[in-house]
Formats: structure tokens, sequence, C-alpha cells
């Protein structure tokens, strides 16, 4: 009589356990959302959950007026930059941030707290800013979700809005793209790409063709044509020897580069002095690639 007995006891037990251990996640009425956005090399994301207007008056009376409110629902609005970035004008260093806003009937104050761990505005505390901003905000189409979303982008730049109801918030964030791009390649640059040689030519050409960094897109240059010269790297430094009036020295080294190169790098060269308005050298090089790679229907 005692198997049955014992049985049953380790079944109950299984039971317990499993009630403990698995649990369901019904839906929430405030969905949980995500959007994220890179300029240059800057990711930003903003986390949060979107609450309907269900027929409510929003603002003023939901989200009162002149307190603190989580821009958003449930946990708190969290928005992470990747590098340092400037929110309407100011700096604000890389980092995960806690959203709120404090909303009025003609400005808002926009606050980046350093706690974006908490449950959204109950823990808020005023020395745990990084930032506050102030912005307007603006009418818009009737939108049942807030949602956040990226707009007016450009190469640097873009607006960060809050759209709800009839209320759009907008939070102009811009990045140093060159300051953001050559930090980002001097620490990939102590990473694996540091191996590569084709990894140094991509960030020396960034650099020298967009005029900056120049002493340091040298070394990297360098570093590249020694660990593997090829067409582009020794082509890049052609082009620099040319820029500071060493001409002699920057036509034997496009005459290498040319020699050495395949089919691809002499078409490649080809249209670069045809677009350089030299014709006549063009159609030579032109020529030149049709000898070597005469079974090349690109030739």
């Amino acid at each position: 009589m005692k198997k049955p007995f014992i049985t049953l006891f380790v079944l109950a037990g299984i039971a317990a356990t499993a009630q403990q251990t698995l649990e369901l996640v019904p839906p929430r009425e405030s969905q949980q959302a995500m959007v994220m956005q890179r300029l240059g090399v800057t990711d930003i994301t903003v986390s949060y959950h979107s609450p309907l207007v269900l027929g409510r008056k929003i603002w003023g009376e939901l989200v009162p007026y002149d307190k603190v409110w989580r821009a958003g629902a449930n946990e708190n609005t969290v928005v992470e930059f990747s590098t340092d970035v400037m929110v309407a004008g100011n700096k604000l260093p890389a980092g995960k941030y806690g959203l709120h806003m404090i909303p009025t009937a003609s400005e808002w104050t926009v606050i980046f707290s350093k706690n974006y761990y908490s449950w959204g505005s109950f823990f808020y505390k005023k020395e745990q800013d990084a930032l506050r901003v102030s912005v307007k905000p603006g009418e818009i189409a009737m939108q049942e979700w807030l949602s956040y979303t990226f707009e007016d982008l450009a190469e640097g730049s873009a607006v960060l809005a809050l759209r709800w109801e009839k209320m759009r918030i907008p939070i102009k964030i811009s990045v140093d793209l060159t300051q953001t791009v050559v930090e980002n390649f001097r620490q990939q640059m102590n990473g694996l790409p540091g191996f590569s040689p084709d990894a140094k030519y991509e960030a020396a050409a960034y650099c020298l063709r967009n005029n900056l960094n120049k002493e340091e897109a040298m070394k990297w240059l360098e570093s590249s044509i020694k660990g593997k010269p090829t067409f582009a790297n020794q082509m890049l430094k052609s082009e620099q020897l040319a820029k500071e009036g060493k001409t002699a020295e920057a036509d034997v080294l496009a005459k290498k580069a040319v020699k050495e190169a395949d089919e691809v790098g002499v078409n490649a060269y080809g249209y670069k002095l045809l677009g350089s308005g030299k014709g006549a050298e063009a159609i030579a090089v032109f020529r030149d690639n049709v000898k070597r790679y005469p079974a090349s229907w690109n030739a």
C-alpha cells in the first residue's frame, strides 16, 4: 500500500512545482513597444508602454499638468544612447535614462533621469536628473495609441517625437559625427579590426575623404599598405600625396597601383580619371584594361 501513496505524493509535488514556476503572461492594456534610430554610429533606443485614449480626456486630467509623468504607461520609459549626444542643444553623456515629462498648457519640461530602473515616476527624485530641457508641444491629428517616432531625419540629427491624442512633443537630438565616428574607429582598432589592413583602409578613407583626423588616418593608411598593398589603399595614398603637392611621387604610386590592380580596380581608376576631366588618360587606361583582360565584358 506504500507505493500508491508515494506515487501520489510525488505527483502532488510535481504539480506544486509546476504551478510555482509556470506563469502565463497575458496581454497588457498598454502594450510594450520599442523604437531605434542610428545617427552616424550612434544608436538611440526608446522602450516604453503605449496606452490608449479610450475616450478619456488626457491632458490636464489623466495626465495632470505641472506634475512629473512617466511619458508612457506601466514601467519607466527608458531612452538609451550609445554615444554622447546633444539634446535641444545640451550635452548628454552616453548611457541609459528614465524619461519623464512635466506637461503644462503651453510648455513642457523633458527630464532625463539617471534612475532608469524604478517603476514609472513614483520614485522620481529631482537630484537624479542628468538633464532637463524645455520644449514646445504641437497639435496633430487624433492618435489613439501613444507612440514615439523619429522624425525630421538628417545626417547627424533627428527629432524624437511623442505622439498621443492630439499632442506632439518634439525632442531634438543631434550627434557630433566627427567625434563619434573617429572615436568609434579608435575603439574598433583596439579589437580584431586592428589586425585587418582592410579595416584600417576603411577608417583612413572615411577620415581623409571627409578632411578630418588626418594625422591618425595616415597612420592607419600606412599600416594598411604595409599589411596588404591593394589598389584602393595605394590610390588613396596617391591622392593624399597629390593634395600635398607631391605630384611626381603621387604619379609613381598611382601607376604602381594600376599595374598591380585587377580588372575592377583598373576600370574604377579609368572612371575616376574620366570624372576628373582627364579623358585622354582615361581612354588609355580603358584600352590597357581590354588588353589585360580581353575576356572581360566589363572592360
